[in-house]
């Protein structure tokens, strides 16, 4: 995924270089450097002439120039503690791990294989609906849960890829005995809600089944997937989401054995242990065109670690800890950034990834040092990272981002 390169890229290759530069004159040994990235931003800002703000402005400045470049409007703020957060599903563990694993090889990063379509952007969409009071008028029998997806998280530039529907179903008997008596059945069916029910309407009227069938219920949980990416890219639009119905009936337990409910408690397993708790979620994969390009190759990059003046890329380890991002950032922890220092000397080698321009420049310069500088030490070539974090609605998202890593630098 492609970052905006230019006002940022100018702007963080030129605060890391000052940053840099302070820490080298302060240590001899490279191998113990870690620049404090409060330091680093703070000399950006001073680089963009406006060091008479507060650092608390100076700091929030940053913070949005950085966030834009990851295409984020703002700085995520979930809405729950760490305690009551959604678990990260083990499939997105499984993408985020084989995508660490992926970028020292040639792939495509805007593919997600796991699924097959194209995409730079995995959200696990919660289920924001609620249960419904009572029973259901349509069916006396029958237990209501409305399924809400909000996809205005998704960006208008994003084009959505797949929308692939997850409802998992776990029963936990309560004695050994109702695990003798065989699996029981229950049957689910789901509706697309058309339009909003008038009171005292028929609720049916505005319903289109989209899915019927019966599910096993054992201890280990059970699941039932559906592609609903036509249905949710027209949610995309203002006023036309009503969200789903689902509609629960246990056809191996007595219907008068069963308890109304009340909005904000799970099924009623403790009335009905036919029934299961539900977990649903909207496994939403889009594609940022702008944050996505073919990936180079990348070798494998062993920094020096040896005091140098020649430019070439420097170890920079960023912890989003010293920050303050671990609250909605879940992996990684930090990464090895990196950083462009150094001088571009008069001849300039082929080491040095000089181009003609700066070759020639070198060559003024050397005549002219007064009116002609040196070409500059930057990077040349970068390398991505991927990210796992929460947004505002506590989603859990992998996102994939271009150009977070220095692995070569070069005079120009």
């Amino acid at each position: 995924m492609q970052l905006h390169t230019g006002r940022f890229h100018r702007l963080n290759q030129t605060a890391l270089s000052l940053g840099a530069s302070i820490q080298v004159r302060k240590q001899q040994s490279e191998s113990n450097m870690r620049p404090n990235m409060t330091v680093v931003v703070l000399l950006a800002v001073c680089f963009l002439g406006v060091c008479s703000l507060s650092h608390v402005e100076e700091m929030k400045i940053q913070e949005r120039l950085f966030l834009s470049s990851l295409g984020l409007s703002g700085r995520p703020q979930p809405a729950g503690s760490h305690q009551s957060r959604r678990n990260v599903p083990s499939a997105v563990w499984r993408m985020f791990r084989r995508s660490e694993n992926m970028q020292a090889r040639e792939s495509d990063p805007c593919t997600v294989s796991e699924y097959g379509v194209r995409g730079n952007i995995i959200r696990y969409v919660q289920d924001q609906g609620g249960l419904v009071s009572g029973w259901s008028s349509s069916c006396q029998a029958c237990l209501e849960k409305q399924l809400y997806f909000n996809m205005s998280v998704l960006q208008p530039v994003e084009l959505l890829s797949l929308a692939q529907l997850e409802i998992k179903f776990h029963w936990k008997p309560f004695s050994s005995s109702e695990i003798l008596q065989g699996p029981r059945t229950l049957s689910v069916s789901l509706y697309k809600v058309i339009r909003a029910t008038l009171r005292g309407a028929n609720p049916q009227a505005n319903r289109k089944l989209l899915l019927s069938q019966s599910v096993q219920l054992q201890p280990e949980p059970s699941s039932i997937t559906l592609d609903l990416t036509s249905l949710a890219e027209s949610w995309r639009k203002p006023g036309r989401n009503y969200g789903l119905v689902l509609e629960l009936l246990p056809l191996s337990v007595d219907a008068k054995e069963l308890l109304p409910f009340h909005p904000g408690n799970s099924l009623p397993l403790e009335t009905a242990s036919a029934l299961p708790s539900i977990q649903a979620s909207l496994v939403a994969v889009s594609l940022n065109p702008h944050q996505c390009r073919t990936r180079q190759r990348r070798s494998a990059i062993h920094l020096p670690v040896t005091p140098s003046n020649v430019c070439k890329a420097r170890r920079l380890y960023i912890d989003f800890k010293d920050v303050g991002w671990q609250d909605w950032i879940i992996a990684p922890q930090g990464y090895m950034a990196n950083y462009c220092h150094g001088e571009c000397p008069f001849p300039l080698s082929e080491s040095l990834n000089g181009t003609n321009h700066a070759i020639l420049q070198t060559l003024v310069h050397s005549l002219d040092p007064n009116g002609t500088p040196q070409p500059c030490c930057v990077p040349i070539r970068l390398a991505p990272i991927s990210m796992l974090y929460y947004d505002n609605n506590d989603n859990v998202v992998l996102r994939h981002y271009q150009d977070m890593v220095v692995d070569e630098c070069g005079c120009r």
